[in-house]
């Protein structure tokens, strides 16, 4: 098992900024690709970003891709979402997400979910 817990998460102005963080239990978390998505009302889960276990690899949606930034610090157990230049289409609730092995951008694939936090982007 590996528990989830998500902040971070508020309103925001359109133009704003945002860092939403995840913090894990357990001693194998470095041992994890790690994952945000992110559920609009009546949508779809929508990828967002992921990184591979020692933070060497990441990779975003293109929705995202030059405005988000996914770290994680092993030592701490927590994975970060850095969201600048928000838009009100990136108004959702965003969860983090955890798998052994190499990061995939399908939801299907992952084993562990937090709760989710809630992100509003106000125009």
């Amino acid at each position: 098992q590996v528990p989830l817990v998500e902040s971070g998460g508020g309103l925001v102005q359109a133009g704003g900024s945002l860092r939403l963080s995840c913090a894990a239990s357990g001693r194998t978390f470095s041992s994890y690709a790690m994952a945000w998505f992110r559920r609009a009302p009546g949508k779809e889960r929508e990828f967002v970003a992921a990184i591979s276990w020692n933070g060497g690899a990441t990779y975003y949606s293109d929705s995202v891709e030059g405005r988000f930034t996914i770290s994680r610090d092993n030592a701490r157990d927590t994975v970060y979402l850095q969201m600048n230049s928000l838009k009100p289409e990136d108004t959702a609730d965003y969860l983090c997400a955890a798998k052994r092995g190499w990061y995939t951008d399908l939801a299907r694939d992952y084993d562990y979910w937090g709760q989710g936090t809630q992100v509003t982007v106000s125009s």
